[in-house]
C-alpha cells in the first residue's frame, strides 16, 4: 500500500509519500506560506531520492489549495512518482493533541473529527491546522481512508503521579489540565531503535529530542513513564522560543511588571523566550554556538542553560525509573551538535554516562557514541515520526 502522510500547521504542510510494501520513501515536500500574503509568493518543494529538488511558485490561499498541488506534483508526468490519485491508499494525519479521548491512533471520521476540535483549546496553535489538513483530504480524496496519529499517544502510559498537577483536583475533573506530553512519535521511535541496537526490549531509556522544540522522555520497557512537555509544550527544556520550566508566580508578575494582558505574555513566553531571549542572538543552536565561540556572553548562558537543563532531566528521569541503560539524542540539534551532546553528558558519570570525544564528533546518522566501558549507551538516533505515522496508518488500515 502507498501512504500519503500530511503534517499540517498554520501556515505549511508538509508530506510524505511512503510505499509501505518496501517501507520506501518515495518523496517529501512541503508548502510554505500557505494563506500568507505580502511580497514573497507561497512555494512548494518537493524531493525525490536520486533527482534534483523541484520547486515552484503559486498563489495558496488555503490547505485545500496547497493539497491541490502537492497532489498535482505526485502526479506530475516528469517531477511525481505517482501515476495517478488512486494509488494513495490512505493518509496518515500528524495531530498534535489527543488529549485523554485518544490513547492511540484511529480512523478518522465524525467522531473522531469532533474530539480534535475539542481538544483545539489544549493546542490552539496546532489541532486546528491539522484539522484543515484533514478536511483537505476529505474534499479532495473522499474514498481514502485517513488516520490521526497523536503526539499525546505514546505519552498516555504515564502513571497518575507523573501526570497529575498539585492544583484543584476539580481543575483536572472539569478540564482535564494534567501533563500530557508531545513529540510521542519520535520519543516511541527512537527508543525502539535503541532498544533494537541493544539487542533487548526490556530497557530503561531516557530519550532527547532536541530541536527549535525540544522535550526528554522516561521509556521503561517500551512505556513512556514521564515527560517534560505538560499540559502544553511550553514546559520542560529550554527551547527555540519557549521558555520551558518556570515559576507559574512569575506570570503574576510580569503582568504587574510590564502592565501586560495575558494574552501579550502567552506570546513572550511561547515565541521571545528560550535561546531566543536568553542569548538575544537568536533561536538557531548553530547560530548561539558560533556566536559563543566569539565571546558573546549571553550566547554562552543561553548555551550553559540549555545543556543544563538536559542534563537535570536525564538525572531525574534515572531516578524516576530506578535505573538507566540508555541515552538517547534525537531531532536538528540532538542529531547534529557534538557540543551539546558533550556538554549535556557532562558529570553524569555517576550513572554510568560516558560519550567518546572521538565518536561524538565523528560519523553522521544512527550510531553509538559510548565510550569504552561505559555501563549506560548513548546513542544518536535519526528520528523518523513520518515513518512512524505510515505505519500506524497501515496498521489502522488494515486492521
Amino acid at each position: 500500500m502507498k501512504i500519503l502522510v500530511i503534517n499540517s500547521g498554520s501556515s505549511s504542510l508538509k508530506y510524505q509519500m511512503f510505499d509501505m510494501a518496501r517501507e520506501q520513501l518515495m518523496a517529501k515536500g512541503e508548502v510554505q506560506r500557505v494563506g500568507i500574503s505580502g511580497s514573497e509568493p507561497a512555494t512548494l518543494t518537493q524531493q525525490v531520492p536520486g533527482r534534483d529538488p523541484y520547486k515552484i511558485a503559486a498563489d495558496i490561499p488555503d490547505h485545500k489549495i496547497a493539497l491541490k498541488l502537492a497532489i498535482a506534483t505526485l502526479t506530475d508526468p516528469d517531477q511525481g512518482v505517482l501515476a495517478e490519485l488512486s494509488e494513495i491508499g490512505a493518509v496518515g494525519h500528524r495531530v498534535v493533541h489527543g488529549g485523554e479521548a485518544f490513547t492511540h491512533s484511529a480512523r478518522i471520521d465524525d467522531r473522531v473529527v469532533r474530539a480534535i476540535q475539542e481538544c483545539a483549546g489544549l493546542a490552539p496553535l496546532h489541532n486546528p491546522p491539522n484539522l484543515s489538513g484533514i478536511e483537505a483530504c476529505e474534499q479532495i480524496m473522499p474514498d481514502v481512508p485517513q488516520v490521526a496519529v497523536f503526539d499525546t499517544a505514546f505519552h498516555s502510559t504515564l502513571p497518575r503521579h507523573a501526570y497529575l498537577y498539585a492544583i484543584p483536583y476539580e481543575w483536572y475533573e472539569k478540564f482535564r489540565a494534567r501533563r500530557y506530553g508531545f513529540h510521542g512519535t519520535s520519543h516511541a521511535y527512537v527508543s525502539q531503535r535503541a532498544a533494537a541496537l541493544m539487542g533487548e526490549g526490556d530497557l530503561k531509556i531516557v530519550t532527547c529530542h532536541l530541536g527549535n522544540g525540544s522535550s526528554v522522555a522516561a521509556v521503561d520497557g517500551g512505556r513512556s513513564m514521564d515527560t517534560s512537555m505538560g499540559l502544553t509544550p511550553v514546559e520542560g527544556l529550554v527551547m527555540g522560543t519557549r521558555c520551558g520550566d518556570l515559576d507559574p508566580a512569575l506570570v503574576v508578575f510580569l503582568t504587574r511588571w510590564l502592565n501586560a494582558d495575558i494574552d501579550q505574555i502567552d506570546q513572550w513566553l511561547n515565541k521571545k523566550s528560550g535561546l531566543l531571549g536568553l542569548s538575544g542572538v537568536g533561536s538557531d543552536m548553530r547560530d548561539i554556538l558560533q556566536a559563543a565561540s566569539e565571546g558573546c556572553e549571553r550566547a554562552e548562558i543561553a548555551l550553559e542553560v540549555f545543556c543544563y537543563r538536559v542534563r537535570k532531566y536525564i538525572g531525574a528521569y534515572a531516578a524516576a525509573m530506578g535505573g538507566l541503560d540508555a541515552v538517547v539524542f534525537t531531532a536538528g540539534i540532538g542529531e547534529h551538535s557534538p557540543p551539546v551532546r558533550a556538554r549535556a553528558c557532562e558529570g553524569l558519570g555517576f550513572l554510568g554516562v560516558a560519550i567518546d570525544p572521538k565518536k561524538n564528533s565523528a560519523g553522521r546518522g544512527e550510531r553509538d557514541i559510548s565510550a569504552e566501558g561505559a555501563r549506560v549507551r548513548t546513542f544518536v538516533v535519526p528520528t523518523n515520526e513520518e515513518l512512524v505515522i505510515a505505519r500506524e496508518t497501515l496498521a489502522i488500515v488494515e486492521s
